[in-house]
């Protein structure tokens, strides 16, 4: 909360962190010590700006108020009006505090969506080759501040250096495509379709979308969603998770300055903030989360158009000709972002020939995997109680645990180790609950029948893959399972180029591909009487 002693204590850390001292006493002349001079200031304004979103006026400029630590609180909390919620984010690599953030409520999400329902006529009328090139600047722009976006997307999900700058590449990437994309005319060709008429298709923007995204993959999964909803002239609020916004407002800042004021704003905030959003005057709702907060949207939304992604808990068929590297493509696939991917691999599945090979093969891949030094830890104490509370209650016969590694100083994070478990009953939480962790169960059927009876038994139909070097009977497997995205002989292999979509528990609506570009925009049909017929 912005209580006088709370904003003391958030400004005196800003201010040791700005001009490199040790906290001042209390009371204390920052300008009569020296503490605060000429650039001293300049950087506490700068610093001021970026950490309270306030900016400081001449007529703001007096000594008096930033004379004292009290008096900087103070004229901080003047700025910021009333107090607001908020909350403290931590590090996932050491648990301890990394920032604070206040909570979106009611007046900040009516306010974001009303800027970007005014903004929308705007950004709509204009043509799709300068709808394009305001993208185009803003993936330039991304790629030119990639470092400051690898920081933060590290400080809230803690993944390694290399994941977090490849999804900062694919976000610039997605945005291209589909600044490239809208110019393309998805709609069908004009004709004379009826005696005597001439007909064509309009496609219009849906208005305001509002746009809620997982702590999991915080930009990327933010591009998948407002990379076609805005080349199709829609604005939209985001919603980032609570304990990863920081890449959603790098992104808003940026978006202000290449697309327009209110064509991308975000509002961080936790699950009341999400539902405020979704009651608010946005048009439709693209959501990528939990299956539970997915139904609550379906619920709040109506009759607006909603776009769910849910989950995956995805099947993997491992046949007895699998490829040599099966086993460490599934491992490494499982870990990649600490197993925290919709669509990574959860569910080994064998025939009964290749089973025992198929665990001991696993479980030698994922020994070789390292929770902090190959990937990183879980995102946040909820999401490490669940992986406990899974693996105490499943009742696998055969457990292979990977070593645990974090760095020094470090221990405290929210880490877990890759897990391989077999010997289970096919009722076994690890297997029915999706772990979203890094952790791969093993089942056994009799034949490819009872194979895909097992890999489609759950409700979430998302991703899944097959392994075997046979062509006939790898793409027979494909074609029975039931999810929106099926890989032979590889995993989690995605481009902008090809849709990504679930069904049943998993959602609906699509994301990437010029389909998703119908996902936010609704066909006009207009026909025209031509001559007197």
């Amino acid at each position: 909360m912005n209580t006088p002693s709370g904003m003391t204590s958030r400004v005196t850390d800003l201010l040791c962190t700005v001009l490199q001292i040790e906290p001042p006493p209390p009371g204390a002349d920052l300008i009569e010590s020296g503490l605060l001079d000429s650039i001293g200031f300049m950087n506490l304004f700068m610093a001021m700006e970026k950490e309270f979103g306030i900016g400081v006026t001449a007529a703001d400029l007096s000594q008096d108020r930033f004379r004292t630590v009290e008096r900087i609180a103070a004229f901080v909390a003047g700025k910021l009006g009333p107090a607001v919620a908020e909350t403290v984010l931590t590090d996932p690599r050491t648990g301890h505090e990394r920032r604070r953030i206040a909570l979106g409520g009611e007046p900040e999400v009516a306010a974001a969506v009303a800027e970007s329902r005014a903004a929308a006529p705007a950004w709509a009328a204009l043509a799709p080759r300068i709808r394009a090139r305001r993208l185009l600047r803003l993936a330039d722009l991304i790629e030119e501040r990639s470092a400051e976006y690898v920081a933060a997307e590290r400080a809230g999900t803690g993944k390694p250096a290399a994941e977090a700058a490849g999804e900062v590449e694919n976000c610039a990437d997605l945005l291209r495509f589909y600044a490239g994309a809208v110019r393309a005319d998805v709609a069908p060709a004009g004709g004379h379709y009826l005696p005597g008429r001439e007909s064509w298709v309009r496609w219009e923007p849906l208005g305001v979308i509002g746009v809620i995204v997982p702590w999991n993959y915080p930009l990327m999964m933010a591009a998948w969603r407002i990379g076609p909803a805005l080349a199709t002239g829609n604005t939209v609020v985001l919603k980032p998770a609570l304990t990863t916004p920081d890449t959603a407002l790098l992104l808003a800042r940026d978006a202000a300055a290449t697309l327009g004021p209110g064509v991308l704003l975000a509002v961080p905030g936790d699950r009341d903030t999400g539902r405020l959003l979704v009651d608010s005057d946005v048009d439709a709702v693209a959501f990528t989360g939990s299956e539970a907060g997915g139904r609550d949207i379906v619920t709040r939304a109506g009759l607006r158009r909603v776009s769910l992604e849910l989950g995956g808990n995805c099947p993997a068929l491992v046949l007895p000709d699998a490829p040599p590297d099966t086993y460490e493509a599934l491992v490494r696939a499982t870990t990649y972002n600490a197993g925290q991917s919709c669509a990574a691999p959860a569910r080994v599945i064998t025939l009964r020939e290749n089973y025992l090979e198929t665990v001991e093969g696993l479980a030698k891949a994922m020994a070789d995997r390292r929770a902090g030094v190959h990937f990183g830890p879980l995102n946040n104490a909820d999401q490490a109680a669940r992986y406990d509370r899974i693996i105490g209650q499943s009742a696998a016969g055969i457990e292979h645990i990977a070593p645990l590694a974090p760095p020094p100083g470090e221990e405290g994070g929210h880490w877990r180790p890759g897990r391989i478990l077999a010997d289970l009953p096919p009722d076994d939480p690890a297997v029915v609950e999706e772990v979203f962790a890094p952790v791969l169960t093993v089942q056994a059927a009799d034949d490819h029948t009872e194979a895909l009876a097992l890999a489609n038994s759950v409700p979430q139909a998302l991703a899944a893959s097959v392994w075997g070097t046979r062509t006939d009977t790898v793409l027979e497997l494909a074609g029975g399972l039931n999810a929106g995205e099926v890989w032979v002989n590889c995993c989690l292999e995605q481009t902008a180029e090809l849709p990504h979509g679930g069904r049943g528990g998993s959602g609906h609506g699509t994301d990437m591909s010029v389909l998703a570009l119908t996902e936010y925009q609704r066909p006009k049909t207009v026909t025209v009487r031509v001559g007197r017929g």
